[in-house]
This record gives structure tokens, sequence and C-alpha cells, in this order.
């Protein structure tokens, strides 16, 4: 490994030994406490507390998705809602900072970068940094979209993550199968 990885890796891991601490003395989730940073994650990064309604578009996790993601997503939310299924979003668009601060957890998780990557994206990699991937809940909403979503082109692109979804294909037509996980893209 070399010299540079080596240090970036000690780098995020001892940035996120410092998160569970700060996070654990001041009863913050992990993911809200961001040591690199003044202040907390928040709303202008995409933080979501819990979830929210695919209709909020006064939040950044919505307003900064894809327009069409999110033209897609609201369809399928009504739809859905429609047949009983109610179906909230759990993650949208996030800061290329939150993101980061979801790796270095990660990694600590589960224990090195290789493992950390196939359920974590880098920044500059991840398709939420972008605006066009969506995490949806609860299981629910994710069994009616992997029935669904195609109707909408809305595909389930990690086997490993039922509930991340990105516009995959054109409206009715069928979805290709996801890949393993998000280090196999």
């Amino acid at each position: 490994m070399s010299g540079n990885r080596w240090l970036r890796q000690a780098g995020i891991a001892s940035l996120s030994a410092v998160m569970f601490a700060v996070a654990a003395c001041s009863n913050l989730s992990p993911l809200a406490a961001d040591p690199t940073a003044t202040h907390p994650l928040g709303r202008e990064d995409g933080y979501i507390e819990s979830s929210l309604s695919p209709f909020d578009d006064a939040h950044p996790a919505i307003a900064k998705l894809d327009p069409q993601l999110r033209a897609a997503a609201q369809s399928a939310a009504s739809d859905a809602a429609v047949e009983g299924v109610d179906m909230v979003v759990t993650s949208g668009w996030r800061s290329q900072r939150y993101q980061d601060s979801l790796l270095a957890d990660a990694i600590v998780t589960y224990g090195s970068e290789e493992e950390a990557l196939k359920w974590v994206s880098t920044a500059e990699e991840s398709r939420h940094v972008s605006g066009d991937a969506v995490d949806f809940g609860p299981t629910d909403a994710n069994s009616w979209l992997s029935q669904y979503g195609h109707r909408y082109g809305l595909c389930q692109t990690y086997a490993n993550e039922r509930w991340h979804y990105e516009l995959a294909v054109e409206p009715g037509d069928m979805c290709p199968a996801p890949v393993s996980d998000a280090a196999s893209r």
C-alpha cells in the first residue's frame, strides 16, 4: 500500500473515532457529528433526521435531486399511496461533506475501506452527491418499488441495498439486475 493511501486510511479511521467520541459526548447521532467541520451536519448537507416526504421540495435532500428523479419518486409515491403503501425518503441528495462522513463511519463499522466501499461510495463516485440516487423506506415501500419501480424508470441498482433507487431505464422498461454492491459498479 502506498504511503499516501495508508495515511488517508489512517486519517479517515482517526476521524471516525473522533466522530463517534463527539457523538457519544454530545448525544448526537454519529452521522450528525462531523469532526472536520465547524458545525454538525444539517439540512444544508442533505441530512435527514429520520425520514421525509418525497414531496418536501423545500428540503435540500429532495430539492437537489435530479429533476427527473424527483418527479419519478413523487409519481411513484403518489401511486403507492393509492394502494395503501406509505413511501418516505430516508436519504436523497447529500453534500460531499456528508458523504465523506458516511464513508468514515462505514470504515469504522466494516473494519476496512475495501469492505466499507461495498456500502458507501466515495463522494466523487456517490450517486447521492450528484443527485442521482434516492433511498426509500419503509420495507413495504421497497417491496412495492421492486415490483413497480420500473414503471417510473426507478431501479434498485445494488443487490445489498434494497432501499437504493436510481433512474436506470426509460419508464416502463424492465430494470437490469442490480450489481452486487457499490464497489462493483
